[in-house]
């Protein structure tokens, strides 16, 4: 059975995953549990604050920052500034390369979701979701 993750994102980069110009999640820290093969659901932060739509996971990398740059730069819809900045205090990057990027026909505002799942906050980072919670979820976004 593959893990379910929900995912926080920018609306700025969330929007450039749904264009198909970002290819690649860029973390600090490496979802223990989240293998090649597993499916990602995007929650869209704060001005949003919906779920979006969801991807599955290519292949993740875990790299020094300068050769995570050398391997992202063109793919994940980021300054070399602001990658820089992101990754400022740390020695490893990780990379999550996406594929099957699917943009629900309608997001799941967060009062949907919590009518539903009264239980589920939105993460700060992410927070794994069982195949109910995810059934649920999908549902939602394509009704």
């Amino acid at each position: 059975m593959s893990n379910i993750l929900l995912l926080s994102i920018r609306p700025e980069y969330a929007n450039k995953i749904f264009d198909c110009t970002k290819t690649v999640e860029l973390r600090r820290v490496r979802p223990r549990l989240l293998n090649e093969g597993d499916r990602v659901v995007v929650y869209v932060s704060s001005p949003e604050k919906a779920v979006v739509g969801s991807f599955k996971v290519d292949n993740i990398v875990e790299k020094p920052i300068t050769e995570l740059w050398e391997e992202v730069e063109k793919i994940a819809g980021i300054s070399h500034e602001d990658f820089y900045d992101y990754y400022q205090g740390v020695k490893l990057g990780v990379g999550i390369f996406l594929k099957d990027i699917h943009r629900f026909s309608q997001p799941v505002e967060l009062h949907r979701l919590r009518n539903k799942l009264p239980n589920l906050k939105p993460p700060q980072s992410f927070r794994y979701l069982t195949a109910k919670q995810f059934n649920i979820v999908n549902s939602l976004g394509e009704s």
